[in-house]
């Protein structure tokens, strides 16, 4: 499978016409497909959402109002106690903090240590919490980052590299650590397989790690998981992204699979066998001068995303259909030059809508998403609505 259909972008344009670009929007219609597309994928095993994928508190909040979502997966321990104080109580932060600032949040207030648990995967973590917090605090609540990359054979690693923790030793022991120390309380596991989830099946050799990695993580994560157990009762295991969630929803071990990505769909995650990408989320750009007749040059735009740079990290242009960018400049800081035939009709103030490389990364460019509806009436009764990204509501959590 590729990519799906590109919602109605005749009517996406229309209904944003009077706003000012460049601008995000999100296609509803898109956006609930996407999210019942999640829910089926998982078959039955309840969805972390991960945060830092959409950074739109209220869509956040929509998607955790379905019964089949459960918490959410945070990216920053300052994030984690903002969305406490507004109310969340099931924070899992996915990756280690040394915030002092937000380490002495966290434990001036019940409410937050009792809804955030911490993500660590070292005695030098623990160290460095208790360096700043003290022995005075509410319980702070721990999970263990256990590295699932593929190691087929010594000095090979397959995956990101993420923990120390590899093996149900490594699990163990850290585990036991953590048992001894008043003030700490191990809850859980995670388990992020980063070459099954975010790579597309883009070839036969992609797919043969895909299926090894996955019978490899499976046997250790069942190892793993039993070993812990003999030191703590564990409230949860979790593990998957949005692109292997087909997967590893077989797992009897795991209590949750995570995803985020899924809900917008960005150009990443075109490509993928198990599943149908139908793009939700776009920014539109406007076009300011025409070089040529079949060049547009667009305002802005360079919206890079983060990870190993190269074209795959650029963001795509979609509609008017037959776009593309131009290899010498791609997007640009101020300038953003688009080529095609296509090119030869758009005129200076014209709209060409882009896909960003990854999900929630392209709301750090704005303050608010423009969220459309469509109405299933004969007229095609629509409502826009406009959402502050977590930047438009002040927040930069880095």
């Amino acid at each position: 499978m590729a990519i799906g259909q590109l919602p109605n972008m005749d009517r996406l344009e229309r209904l944003t016409r009077d706003l000012d670009t460049p601008y995000a929007v999100v296609d509803g219609g898109a956006l609930v497909h996407n999210a019942d597309e999640l829910v089926r994928r998982a078959g039955g095993v309840p969805i972390r959402v991960a945060s830092k994928s959409v950074r739109v508190r209220e869509i956040l909040e929509r998607t955790l109002a379905r019964d089949e979502f459960q918490g959410a997966m945070t990216y920053s321990l300052a994030e984690s106690v903002w969305l406490a104080d507004q109310g969340h109580t099931d924070l899992l932060l996915a990756y280690p903090t040394v915030s002092r600032a937000a380490l002495g949040d966290l434990v001036a207030k019940d409410h937050r240590a009792a809804s955030i648990t911490l993500m660590v995967d070292s005695l030098a973590h623990l160290a460095y919490i208790e360096s700043i917090v003290g022995s005075d605090h509410p319980p702070i609540r721990l999970c263990i980052d256990v590295d699932s990359s593929l190691r087929p054979v010594r000095g090979i690693h397959l995956g990101v590299r993420r923990s120390p923790v590899h093996s149900p030793d490594d699990a163990i022991a850290l585990a036991r650590e953590i048992a001894e120390r008043p003030g700490f309380e191990l809850v859980g596991l995670m388990f992020y397989d980063a070459q099954i989830a975010g790579m597309p099946d883009s070839s036969p050799a992609v797919r043969l790690v895909k299926t090894r990695s996955f019978a490899d993580i499976v046997e250790r994560r069942a190892r793993i998981v039993d070993a812990v157990r003999q030191v703590t009762e564990l409230r949860l295991v979790n593990a998957g992204g949005t692109g292997s969630l087909d997967v590893m929803r077989e797992d009897p071990t795991i209590t949750e699979l995570t995803a985020g990505s899924g809900l917008f769909m960005p150009t990443l995650f075109d490509g993928y066998d198990a599943f149908e990408s139908t793009p939700a989320a776009f920014y539109a750009l406007s076009v300011v001068r025409k070089p040529t007749p079949e060049i547009a040059t667009l305002f802005s735009g360079g919206y890079a995303a983060s990870g190993a740079a190269g074209k795959s990290r650029l963001a795509t242009p979609v509609w008017p259909h037959g776009l593309s960018l131009i290899g010498t400049e791609g997007a640009g800081e101020v300038q953003t030059p688009v080529r095609g035939r296509v090119a030869r009709a758009l005129r200076v103030g014209d709209r060409v809508f882009m896909r960003h490389a990854k999900a929630g990364e392209m709301c750090e460019r704005f303050d608010a998403v423009h969220l459309v509806h469509t109405e299933a009436t004969p007229g095609g009764a629509a409502t826009v609505e406009t959402l502050p990204t977590y930047r438009g509501e002040g927040k930069n959590f880095g």
